[in-house]
C-alpha cells in the first residue's frame, strides 16, 4: 500500500523512484532477522493513546526476551511498568511501531504492525519487517541488569530545567510516528552531543541527515503531526518520554545554517514524562558514529 505521506516527502526531496518506503517492506520475518530477534536486551515501541498522542518507551530484558514463535509474529515477555506513558494501552489491538537496536554492533531492525497484552506478554502480528543501516548509531556495551526501581513518574507540560539540559547533551533519541490506517513507526536519531538544540521549555529541534530515502518517520509527519520522543539516560537507567508535534521545516538557507542537515524538525512539547529507573539495565559509551556530521571549528 503506497503511504502518500512518504510520496509526498520523496518527491519534495527530489527521490522518484517507486515503490521506494514503507509500501517495498514485506511483513514476513526472515530467519536472520528472528534470530537477531532473540539476541537483543532492548525493544523501542511506539505507539498513539486513546487521545491520539503519540508515545515512545522500551522493553528490556535478556537475550531471548523478545522472539519470533512464526513468521509474522513477534512476543516480547514485557509490557510496559509502572508511569510508562504507554502502560495498559495494549489491552486493546492497537498499531505499533517497534525498533530492535545492538548499541554494540550499531544493527538494528523495525517491525511495524498491530499489538496487544497476551497475560503479561506482548503480542505483534507484523505488517512491515526490515532493517536499517548503522549510520549515526554511537556503540555502548550492556555493562549490567538491575532491580526495578520505584518508578515514581515526574508527570509536566514543559521541560524542566534538568531535563533541557539532558536533551542537550545526548546523542541518541528516538521518535516515534503514526498515520491512521497506515501504521506506527519507531525510529533511531543520533548525532554528537548537542545535534537536538533546547529553544526554552516547549520547543526542541533536530536536524534530519542523509539516510535511506525511505522517509518513514517524516512521511507520518506530513499527514500526523503528533508524534513522541524517547531519551535514555543510559548509564543511569532513567527515561524521559515526551508527547507533542513536530513540523518538517523545509527552508534550505536554515538547514544550511547546522552541519551534515537536509532539513530540520521543530518539535513542541505537550507533556514530559520522566520515570527514574525506567530501564533497569546499564550501558557505557564507546565511541560515536564516524558519520555524525560535526561543526567545521571541531572537525
Amino acid at each position: 500500500m503506497l503511504h502518500p505521506g512518504e510520496r509526498s516527502v520523496q518527491r519534495r526531496a527530489g527521490l522518484t523512484a517507486d515503490g521506494w518506503g514503507s509500501a517495498g517492506a514485506g511483513a514476513a520475518i526472515p530467519p536472520v532477522a528472528a534470530e537477531f530477534l532473540r539476541q537483543q536486551r532492548l525493544a523501542v515501541i511506539a505507539a498513539a493513546d486513546d487521545t491520539g498522542a503519540a508515545w515512545v518507551s522500551v522493553l528490556t530484558g535478556p537475550p531471548g526476551f523478545v522472539t519470533a514463535p512464526d513468521d509474522r509474529s513477534v512476543v516480547a515477555d514485557r509490557l510496559p511498568g509502572a508511569g510508562d506513558p504507554l502502560a495498559g494501552l495494549f489491552d486493546a489491538e492497537r498499531q505499533v511501531g517497534m525498533l530492535m537496536i545492538e548499541p554494540a554492533s550499531r544493527r538494528r531492525m523495525r517491525v511495524n504492525g498491530r499489538a496487544r497484552r497476551h497475560g503479561s506478554r506482548l503480542l505483534v502480528r507484523t505488517e512491515q519487517v526490515y532493517s536499517n543501516c548503522p549510520k549515526y548509531i554511537q556503540t555502548r556495551a550492556h555493562v549490567d541488569d538491575v532491580p526495578p526501581g520505584s518508578r515514581t513518574a515526574l508527570v509536566t507540560g514543559e521541560l524542566t530545567a534538568g531535563q533541557q539540559q539532558w536533551i542537550g547533551t545526548a546523542d541518541t533519541f528516538f521518535v516515534g510516528t503514526y498515520a491512521e490506517g497506515l501504521g506506527a513507526d519507531a525510529s533511531h536519531r543520533g548525532g554528537n552531543p548537542g545535534f537536538v538544540t533546547v529553544a526554552g521549555s516547549r520547543r526542541l529541534t533536530w536536524p534530519d541527515y542523509a539516510g535511506n530515502s525511505m522517509y518513514m518517520t517524516l512521511g507520518n509527519l506530513e499527514l500526523e503531526p503528533r508524534c513522541g520522543l524517547l531519551f535514555l539516560d543510559w548509564e543511569n537507567g532513567h527515561t524521559l518520554h515526551l508527547t507533542g508535534r513536530a513540523r518538517i521545516d523545509w527552508d534550505p538557507e536554515r538547514a544550511a545554517g547546522v552541519p551534515g542537515a537536509q532539513r530540520l524538525i521543530d518539535f513542541d512539547v505537550e507533556r514530559a514524562v520522566q520515570i527514574p529507573g525506567g530501564i533497569p539495565q546499564r550501558w557505557s559509551f564507546g565511541k560515536y558514529s564516524r558519520f555524525n556530521p560535526t561543526a567545521e571549528k571541531d572537525s
